[in-house]
């Protein structure tokens, strides 16, 4: 697996040590069980003595603790809550090995490109925090055979106001874009979110407080107006769905129509919530990074 990060200036220092720190938090813990790899970067090109140069940078993680004959079995069945159906659908082929860049494992790119994003803003004071909010009785829920989901909150400190675009560019809109698209989140909300909904107007709207000076009594908005950053924290949830793949019974469809029984055995984790953390800051930090440097001309 790896990425390769376009756009990031000249000048920024980044270490591997840096990368294969945010990749470390992304490893499974064994409460929670996976495939455990120790997923070390490998800098290819874009870096040198320990600065950025402007150009492309290129990143590789080499697995070394896969094991494709897990899948076997499941070659020609379509796994319930996984996209083994849908790739098939568009591309008329599949590689049924784990779900290919359908994956979870894809994610480990985001990171690494995330920690590059990430050391860019604390340059400006911006600060990217994510936590998991549920916390499953994990034990009782994999004896059971079962997985969990949960909900992760991201909060982004030190924002400038003003970073965002008006229209088809807003700043709330490409952050819920790009953490949607990691493949387990199915939800998102900024601020108050869907309680807003059962609001007054006089309740929603963020009111000046505290002593003044810019200070706001609430931050319903989540930090966005106008798709359009307010100076305030960003505030968002995102709500992750349980790990499809798990060894209770369930039904499913083969290639050919068929409804068979089958259980799913194997290295999965029973809730990815607490890896998923540091995938929403990585993704965060992107879209941050790119509207900051866009930032740069949007005015005299």
């Amino acid at each position: 697996m790896g990425c390769v990060i376009d756009g990031c200036p000249a000048g920024l220092e980044v270490s591997a040590n840096e990368i294969e720190a945010e990749l470390a938090r992304r490893r499974p813990s064994s409460a929670f069980g996976s495939r455990d790899e120790t997923d070390t970067p490998e800098i290819l090109s874009g870096i040198f003595e320990g600065k950025t140069l402007g150009s492309p940078i290129a990143i590789i993680v080499r697995n070394k603790n896969q094991n494709s004959g897990d899948y076997d079995k499941l070659k020609d069945i379509y796994r319930p809550g996984h996209a083994d159906f849908t790739w098939q659908a568009k591309y008329g082929r599949r590689d049924h090995r784990g779900g290919g860049r359908s994956s979870g494992r894809e994610t480990l790119s985001r990171v690494a490109a995330g920690a590059v994003a990430k050391k860019f803003l604390s340059l400006h004071g911006i600060a990217i925090s994510a936590r998991s909010l549920t916390s499953p009785d994990i034990e009782k829920i994999r004896s059971e055979g079962d997985s969990a989901g949960g909900i992760i909150s991201c909060c982004v400190k030190g924002m400038p106001a003003g970073l965002g675009e008006p229209v088809f560019d807003k700043l709330d809109a490409r952050l819920a874009e790009a953490v949607i698209s990691i493949g387990a989140c199915k939800g998102i909300e900024f601020g108050a979110g869907f309680s807003a909904a059962d609001m007054k107007g006089s309740e929603n709207n963020d009111q000046p407080g505290g002593n003044g000076n810019g200070e706001f009594a609430s931050n319903n908005s989540g930090g966005i107006l106008g798709g359009i950053s307010t100076g305030q924290d960003i505030l968002f949830k995102a709500a992750f769905k349980p790990t499809p793949s798990i060894s209770k019974k369930q039904k499913a469809y083969d290639k050919n129509g068929n409804i068979v029984e089958i259980e799913i055995h194997g290295r999965h984790d029973t809730c990815i919530v607490p890896r998923a953390v540091v995938v929403v800051e990585a993704m965060t930090a992107l879209v941050l990074a790119d509207f900051l440097l866009l930032s740069r001309v949007s005015k005299v």
